[in-house]
């Protein structure tokens, strides 16, 4: 980087400087060095800046994505663990260790609050195991918890692989819908309305580069409404439909389908995230 060095001989230029300003007027001394301490000023700037962007350089490798770790299985809207239970034999079948994330007050509650038990659970997983990282697949609502840890509770340097299955990432007007009864639509409710303010914070930048993402999701979602919502811009998000065009698949039966079991387990490998398409439907029901 080319910004130390230039500081180094600024400073030298300064130092060298300093008897020709005593025999200036004082007016013109004032003069100069007001513009010498702008300049310091920039300087400083730039080197902030230098240094910011070499920390984030640094944290984009943390992950290693050729070595798959543990896996959490995040629920959706209600908490139910049960949910996941089929997802979570098939992906044991295959040799992976798997944690079904229980989620405070039925996941209910603030988002954020749950983005915090989930970070909790993940530091206790990768303790626990001894991997360096985790990969995270967050069923609904669990896949907007799973972003929140990502993108504001430092996820991003722990996650090597974030599957989002049938999520709000853009909110669902269902939402909507139970706020117009009072008492029927909870804070984590309210929080997956389209207008709301905390995906409006989630969707304002990318996701933190380092972990590879995807959102997983059916054109035939009656809880995400539209079901186009689960798209998350800039990030691979196929529809079951771009693959088996055929499939009917709807909301709570996401976890549960083969297809999806195996796009996820093909999604979790060690190597890149596959680009799947119709010519894969038949091997991945088989």
């Amino acid at each position: 980087m080319v910004v130390v060095p230039y500081g180094r001989a600024l400073l030298r230029w300064a130092a060298h400087h300093v008897l020709v300003l005593s025999h200036l007027p004082p007016a013109r001394r004032r003069l100069v060095l007001g513009l010498g301490a702008l300049l310091a000023a920039g300087l400083a700037a730039v080197l902030a800046v230098a240094a910011l962007m070499s920390l984030r350089a640094r944290s984009v490798e943390v992950v290693d994505q050729a070595r798959p770790g543990p896996v959490l299985l995040v629920p959706g809207y209600g908490g139910s663990v049960a949910s996941l239970s089929s997802l979570a034999r098939f992906l044991r079948a295959s040799g992976r260790d798997v944690t079904v994330v229980s989620l405070p007050d039925r996941a209910l509650g603030d988002l954020a609050d749950q983005s915090r038990v989930l970070a909790t659970v993940v530091d206790a997983v990768l303790e626990r195991t001894g991997a360096g990282s985790v990969d995270v697949v967050g069923y609904s609502a669990g896949g907007v918890v799973a972003r929140l840890w990502v993108t504001e509770e430092g996820g991003a340097t722990q996650v090597r692989r974030l599957v989002t299955l049938g999520s709000p990432n853009q909110g669902t007007e269902l939402a909507d819908l139970g706020s117009l009864v009072q008492g029927t639509c909870p804070v984590a409710c309210q929080q997956l309305s389209p207008s709301s303010p905390v995906l409006a914070r989630l969707n304002a930048e990318p996701l933190p580069r380092g972990p590879a993402y995807l959102s997983l999701w059916t054109t035939q979602d009656d809880v995400v409404v539209p079901p186009d919502s689960a798209v998350i811009p800039g990030t691979p998000s196929p529809s079951l439909q771009s693959i088996c065009a055929d499939s009917r698949l709807r909301h709570s039966g996401l976890p549960d389908d083969r297809l999806v079991q195996r796009l996820v387990a093909e999604a979790l490998g060690p190597g890149p995230v596959p680009g799947w398409g119709p010519g894969d439907c038949t091997r991945l029901r088989s």
